[in-house]
């Protein structure tokens, strides 16, 4: 079974939030005790409170979290799980699922304490339906372990490949509307489920979805998809398969400006060529990555699956691409590959004390450029910052996802003060620019100030489905900027 990775070296188990958590009532230990194993080791509750959050990684190497947890809850089967939230549901205590802990924005943090109710132990593949290409999958399985078992005994893929696939779990990638790497090809998570088992606030354990195209009133699969556990918890997944491609070609090719790579993107995918990889990077991304000027921007292409379809895709990549753009080294391509999920930069640059972190975003291609000169200025014009840089990682018949990476490096005492300033600044920039919130990273804690802004009205409507799926509040609260009972989150 994989297990969770941390972050970064943790040095304590203090809170970093101000106050305290939840008091546990009286029995509530020796309730949970009896349904699953539990935890209270402090160390071991308190590494299971963070997750993949850049500015926590600074508080947890001054050994301290965001919230420690009071107990850490192991459930193996689902009715295990059922049971630990009625459990806290009875008496008021919060509950944070938590998967292989991989997020970026803060999800799985415990704001207010409780119980961290760690779901990797549901790690069982269930039936495979080759016939239709679908896979049953409980919540804690983690990527490598699914793609093994369909790639080994089954010829078949999901092709769902996050940057975090080695350390993130099936039911994080749906929890927090995740995408692969390959998405132009095989779509978001949402695009792959086919069904869900989840256990509500009140025990109850219901199944959504389940058909290939079904009109049976609204899809409540989308109501779980990228709720971040505060609707319900998601126990079981049943997701798409593709047969694993018998035939990959890869392509490089140098623009001489951003605008000209977006144009060239845009006029491939409305012709419908959708090649599984399309990453455009910008002046300063493709001379740091891939030896270029500084001006010019690279696209990195690959495209995997039947003979037939990759060649016509590619040959409509080379026409279009051919207009503006010249061919590059395709050994970039196989570069990216080896080293896409590497993630020691982060951990090396926050111990020199850096400010880094990452801002995606979608957006119509009728905007792009906008919103990229909009968002690096606002960004670098926060003080101490060093540099803000994009890339198109993702590509729709209607727009793209651009994916902002950001750098400062301000004093100690003002490493807070200067991400929170660098995130509304760009995140602000982007909303006015006619972009969204977020592509795949999800909400969280980190984004939750900018909900009601970004869904306008619309957002009464999700407090409304908070309300009367989880009338106690109980589940994942603090996140995505909804009202909790317990009261507001200490961040930010």
């Amino acid at each position: 079974m994989t297990t969770p990775t941390p972050p970064i070296d943790l040095t304590g188990h203090a809170d970093q939030f101000a106050g305290s958590g939840i008091e546990l009532p009286p029995g509530f230990l020796e309730r949970l005790g009896a349904i699953c194993d539990t935890v209270t080791d402090l160390m071991t509750v308190a590494d299971a409170s963070r997750d993949w959050w850049p500015l926590a990684l600074h508080w947890s190497l001054d050994g301290r979290v965001p919230r420690r947890a009071a107990v850490l809850a192991r459930p193996s089967t689902i009715e295990q799980v059922a049971a630990v939230i009625v459990a806290a549901n009875d008496v008021g205590v919060p509950v944070t699922a938590a998967g292989g802990r991989s997020g970026v924005c803060g999800a799985s943090v415990p704001v207010f304490g409780g119980v961290v109710l760690d779901l990797t132990r549901l790690d069982r593949i269930g039936d495979v339906d080759e016939a239709s290409g679908v896979v049953e999958v409980e919540a804690g399985v983690f990527g490598p372990d699914l793609e093994r078992l369909l790639n080994t005994h089954h010829g078949l893929t999901v092709g769902h490949f996050p940057q975090s696939f080695d350390i993130s779990t099936v039911g994080g990638w749906v929890a927090c509307r995740g995408a692969g790497q390959y998405s132009t090809r095989y779509g978001k998570i949402e695009d792959m489920v086919v069904g869900l088992e989840v256990v509500l606030a009140d025990g109850r354990v219901i199944r959504t979805g389940g058909g290939p195209a079904a009109a049976v009133g609204p899809d409540l699969d989308q109501v779980f998809i990228g709720s971040e556990g505060t609707l319900g918890v998601i126990t079981r997944v049943w997701l798409r398969a593709h047969p694993v491609a018998d035939t990959v070609r890869r392509a490089t090719y140098v623009f001489p400006a951003l605008s000209d790579g977006f144009e060239a993107c845009r006029r491939l995918v409305r012709r419908g060529a959708t090649p599984a990889v399309l990453r455009l990077y910008d002046g300063i991304e493709s001379q740091r990555g891939h030896g270029g000027d500084g001006t010019t921007c690279t696209l990195l292409v690959l495209d995997e699956g039947d003979a037939a379809i990759v060649t016509a895709t590619m040959d409509i990549v080379d026409e279009v691409c051919g207009h503006t753009g010249t061919a590059g080294d395709t050994d970039l391509v196989a570069a990216w590959m080896e080293h896409r999920n590497d993630t020691t930069a982060l951990q090396g640059l926050t111990r020199k004390g850096f400010v880094v972190d990452t801002m995606e975003i979608a957006a119509p291609w009728s905007r792009l450029d906008d919103i990229h000169a909009a968002t690096t200025e606002a960004i670098t014009a926060v003080p101490h910052a060093l540099v803000a840089s994009c890339h198109l990682s993702h590509s729709y018949l209607d727009g793209a996802c651009l994916y902002f990476t950001f750098a400062a490096r301000p004093p100690a005492d003002e490493i807070d003060a200067t991400y929170r300033a660098m995130w509304d600044a760009g995140q602000r920039a982007i909303l006015a620019s006619g972009g969204n919130l977020s592509h795949h990273h999800g909400v969280g804690l980190n984004r939750g100030r900018f909900m009601a802004e970004a869904l306008g009205p619309a957002f009464d409507v999700l407090v409304t489905l908070k309300q009367a799926l989880d009338p106690a509040g109980i589940l994942n609260p603090g996140k995505l900027g909804l009202p909790s009972p317990f009261g507001d989150p200490a961040w930010p």
